[in-house]
């Protein structure tokens, strides 16, 4: 997927983030209490390195897209960090982490009767109003992964806060959207929106 954007002609850069699985335990639990900020920090750091080392990348037209996790993580750099990013695609993205698997959620987060601020946190839904960058959010209306109610909750958030931003239902379409002519035209409709809002 990286080789196709950069064919678009975008400079891509792949991190993993704090969290990510399979870089030992204390890698693993550093995000406890706090899925988003540990995460996005490193996207910063990892931008900030590349562009140390390559002269050529513009600081100034700087995207982000992923889906589930990564969309989370995508909508949350627009939302904290428009210093950086200026625009998001986000797929997926659970914006409320109280309507996302307990078990899951719990592990990293505790219990949200307990904890409620960490649940607040790193919640999209309650930081909405702090959107200043274009913001496109995908969901397939046949997730039962992430559900719909997610993109419905944030999208509803930044209307009554008065955020514009671009709503995509792929109707049909569950967690992974494969189906043969929806996620093809799909990352057109991805680039096409990123192309204009960076000014490409």
């Amino acid at each position: 997927m990286g080789q196709w954007w950069a064919e678009q002609g975008f400079a891509v850069l792949m991190t993993d983030g704090r969290g990510t699985p399979g870089r030992g335990v204390t890698w693993e639990k550093s995000i406890h209490g706090d899925q988003l900020t540990p995460v996005l920090e490193d996207q910063v750091d990892a931008l900030h390195a590349a562009a140390g080392h390559c002269a050529d990348l513009d600081l100034e037209r700087v995207g982000i897209r992923g889906w589930s996790f990564g969309g989370y993580l995508a909508a949350g750099a627009v939302l904290h960090r428009p210093d950086v990013f200026h625009a998001a695609v986000a797929g997926a993205a659970p914006t409320d982490l109280r309507l996302y698997d307990t078990h899951w959620k719990e592990r990293y987060l505790g219990h949200p009767g307990v904890l409620p601020e960490n649940y607040e946190r790193c919640s999209l839904v309650e930081h909405a109003g702090k959107l200043t960058r274009p913001l496109m959010l995908v969901h397939g209306m046949a997730d039962d992964n992430v559900l719909p109610a997610h993109m419905l909750r944030f999208s509803a958030a930044l209307l009554a806060a008065g955020r514009p931003h671009t709503v995509l239902p792929l109707p049909g379409s569950g967690h992974l959207v494969t189906e043969e002519g929806v996620a093809d035209r799909l990352l057109l409709l991805e680039l096409d929106f990123l192309k204009k809002t960076l000014g490409c």
